[in-house]
């Protein structure tokens, strides 16, 4: 035993822990009946590390060239022992963390934790969102087999169809007029580098900005706390409850970290990620093709569009609207101090319009022929 703690006086000494974990141990978490939706944040992070961890261990092996990188995720799969596993826990970690990143999104409208001083805390989220289909749609390319072929070079349509500017980001996305090696090179870059680094730096930001400003309080409880400080001070612990950070909350992110993991082994085991047939660019698109989850609402909007809207092609009338619209849900901070007293009424409407809009045309274009 004496060599144990040889070693922690030594590391002690030298970095002095407990003044580094001093700030967990004095952060507390509000406790009220919407508690639980704090979880959500923490599961969305530890999903992105079994991302990490996943992607890594799959790096060993795979080779970014339309001559191997089919070969190469075949040869992960069926040779290289838990091969499968390890890639099946990275397909289905990446959508159930794009999951818990729109339900995380949509919990903080609607608890109204936006608001000031958290404007930034916002910001930042909904920048790590778009970092998340942007991983989703990047790593799509990777296995290089007929779906994923043909579902990039119809995704990398949309952005071409922008005007003044789509064009030249079309080119820069694919490296050329088609997807090819170029395009796959340009995707695995993306994917493995850039994306990463942009969401390791914007992720230290936002928890350095949760760390500053802490849990906010739903307003509900926040009128109730007013309420009894007003009639009786001597109440108000008893309202505005509070729990430690550490241990308390963590544990609670650490045994919802573990019902995570068991649901994406599960989720792995009994249904892993099908490589299909290699691309063959000079064959036809397969019939009924359509892109990953999180863009069928899009995709199917776009479907749906009239050729033209007031003498504007449907396509770019819906391009320009998503744009639009995803400006407008990240200014929602700033949006509702500007629509006055009422303005969170107008928000919560928004977002519930929001969230019908997307479940409903993304079940509609899942089950559509």
């Amino acid at each position: 035993m004496a060599g144990p703690a040889v070693v922690r006086a030594w590391i002690e000494e030298r970095i002095n822990v407990e003044e580094l974990v001093a700030p967990l141990k004095e952060k507390t978490v509000p406790q009220h009946r919407f508690s639980h939706w704090y979880l959500l944040g923490g599961v969305t992070l530890f999903l992105f590390g079994v991302q990490v961890c996943t992607g890594l261990l799959l790096l060993l092996y795979y080779r970014p060239s339309t001559s191997e990188a089919y070969e190469s995720v075949q040869f992960i799969t069926n040779r290289v022992q838990y091969g499968w596993l390890i890639r099946s826990m990275h397909s289905w970690s990446a959508n159930l963390m794009v999951f818990m990143a729109f339900a995380h999104m949509f919990s903080v409208v609607f608890l109204r934790a936006y608001r000031k001083p958290r404007e930034l805390t916002w910001f930042t989220g909904m920048v790590l969102l778009f970092l998340a289909l942007g991983f989703g749609f990047s790593g799509y390319l990777l296995p290089w087999n007929t779906l994923s072929f043909f579902a990039t070079k119809v995704g990398t349509e949309v952005p071409g169809l922008v005007p003044w500017v789509g064009r030249p980001i079309l080119l820069f996305m694919r490296g050329g007029e088609d997807v090819t090696g170029a395009t796959l090179a340009r995707f695995f870059g993306l994917h493995v580098v850039v994306l990463p680094a942009l969401t390791v730096t914007v992720l230290v930001v936002h928890l350095l900005l949760v760390q500053k400003f802490g849990m906010s309080v739903p307003p509900p409880s926040e009128a109730r706390f007013s309420i009894l400080a007003l009639k009786d001070p001597e109440k108000v612990s008893e309202v505005r409850r509070e729990i430690k950070f550490f241990p308390n909350f963590a544990l609670r992110d650490l045994i919802a970290w573990c019902i995570a993991l068991a649901a994406l082994l599960t989720l792995a085991a009994f249904y892993p990620s099908e490589l299909g047939r290699k691309a063959d660019p000079f064959e036809p698109a397969p019939a009924g093709i359509k892109p990953e989850w999180y863009f069928l609402a899009q995709f199917q909007t776009l479907r749906i569009l009239p050729s033209k809207v007031f003498h504007i092609d449907g396509e770019i009338v819906g391009v320009l609207g998503f744009g639009l619209a995803g400006a407008v849900w990240m200014a929602l901070p700033l949006l509702e101090v500007r629509l006055g007293l009422h303005g969170f009424r107008w928000v919560r409407a928004g977002a519930v319009m929001a969230l019908v809009y997307l479940g409903s045309l993304t079940i509609y274009a899942y089950f559509a022929t």
